[in-house]
């Protein structure tokens, strides 16, 4: 392969590399938005049912939702979610 060759190549590696990190990196903020407005949902939830949940989950601040999401993987919050899903079937079972 030539030099010119060689160097399309990894111009056109590269360039496909940003497009999946492009990809990648909206997919992550449209789940934190999901996130986010889950929580906020749950949060709803909690003082309707007056479950009285608090802690680091518990609140109505969006912002620091979406935040919270950014700097972890999908992995946790994904299972944050789950688990205020879990405490307030609980808290409405009573």
């Amino acid at each position: 392969m030539t030099m010119f060759g060689t160097r399309t190549v990894f111009i056109a590696t590269a360039l496909v590399a940003a497009q999946f990190a492009i990809a990648a990196g909206a997919q992550a903020q449209s789940s934190c938005k999901w996130y986010a407005a889950t929580a906020l949902k749950q949060q709803q939830s909690n003082e309707q049912l007056k479950c009285n949940f608090t802690g680091l989950g518990w609140h109505a601040d969006l912002g620091r939702h979406l935040q919270w999401c950014k700097g972890v993987s999908p992995d946790e919050w994904k299972t944050a979610a789950q688990e205020r899903d879990q405490q307030l079937a609980q808290c409405a079972g009573k």
